[in-house]
């Protein structure tokens, strides 16, 4: 394929003949929405979205409606964005976990940090692993405080069955930006390692993420 001056100025052909990492923010999302709009070219339909969020980072944070109210973003265009988002996350926590045959916290901690940034409620995210420790799969279980009436293992336990997982990593963040576990966390991670002996699904560790720092109980022998 012979490519003209103006087509390689162009964000898809330039990365077509370089790579991604050569694109800006704003071309990347380019790339991704692909047209702009009768009145609204897609060259600042992508500056529009970058202005409307405050940085590419954000795209993890705003909803999908708040993505839907931007002008020029329908929800064919927002899906697409989410997708995206999700995409890289789950590329990410791959590269991140797979150490060989060894999970390493502190690679999990450190992608933790990125990935509860911002977030302003608490979600729990468990990390379901094989026999090797390679991720099978990493889930949303809970969305707020761990307290009796909202978390309980069955929950967990049901899709470590589900998925047929030999171990699991529990995560979850504390908006107030400080990883000292409460009361409710410790209660709830030695129940879920109580429970994992029972069924010979092993709870590896649990993870809590504080705005700078994270601590993990099994390291702090509180598991």
């Amino acid at each position: 394929m012979v490519m003209s001056l103006e087509m390689i100025q162009k964000p898809r052909e330039r990365m077509m003949l370089h790579s991604a990492a050569i694109l800006s923010d704003q071309e990347l999302l380019m790339v991704l929405l692909g047209s702009g709009t009768q009145d609204l070219p897609v060259e600042l339909l992508s500056d529009q979205v970058l202005k409307t969020i405050g940085d590419v980072g954000q795209l993890q944070n705003i909803s999908f409606e708040a993505l839907c109210a931007i002008r020029g973003i329908g929800p064919s265009k927002a899906t697409i964005l989410k997708a995206a988002v999700e995409l890289g996350q789950r590329v990410n926590l791959a590269q991140t976990l797979r150490q060989g045959t060894v999970l390493s916290s502190e690679a999990l901690g450190d992608w933790l940090l990125k990935y509860y940034r911002g977030l302003k409620q608490e979600q729990l995210m468990v990390i379901f692993l094989d026999h090797k420790n390679q991720i099978i799969s990493h889930e949303i279980i809970f969305k707020g405080g761990l307290n009796t009436s909202v978390a309980h293992p069955r929950e967990i336990f049901h899709k470590a069955v589900l998925l047929s997982c030999a171990r699991f990593v529990v995560c979850h963040n504390h908006p107030s930006g400080q990883p000292k576990p409460s009361k409710n966390d410790i209660a709830f991670t030695k129940k879920l390692v109580a429970c994992g002996e029972l069924m010979g699904i092993s709870c590896l560790d649990h993870i809590i993420v504080g705005h700078q720092s994270y601590l993990s109980l099994r390291a702090e022998n509180i598991i």
